[in-house]
């Protein structure tokens, strides 16, 4: 079985349609990369260094630095399936940063987005 097209794509080209979906409802790009921070336990040092090394969506999961394990509190449908229910790990993550996304340009509160 071969890898969906998502995994080869660098995380960098996805990232500003991120950005714009969230600038378009009123949020902003900081309130973006805090998600990503939080999801991932990147800083926004390696925030950036990923991006300009235009690292593709796989790598960028597996070199997390921290997974946040909160991100098992992630409920809800995004592209018609629900995320609990995704068996493909790397899918999962990248439907639970999805999913963070949406909450945030629906006007949810971060703190609730953050699970805390």
């Amino acid at each position: 079985m071969s890898k969906h097209r998502i995994y080869t794509m660098s995380f960098a080209s996805v990232y500003p349609h991120y950005v714009a979906k969230a600038e378009k409802k009123g949020r902003t790009k900081a309130e973006v990369d805090k998600i990503i921070t939080w999801l991932t336990g990147y800083s926004e040092e390696e925030l950036a260094a990923q991006l300009e090394k235009q690292t593709n969506f796989e790598t960028f999961l597996a070199e997390a630095p921290r997974l946040n394990p909160s991100r098992a509190l992630i409920k809800g449908v995004i592209c018609g399936v629900r995320v609990e229910d995704i068996e493909e790990p790397t899918m999962q993550e990248i439907r639970y940063l999805d999913k963070l996304i949406d909450e945030l340009a629906k006007g949810k509160a971060m703190e609730k987005i953050l699970r805390t």
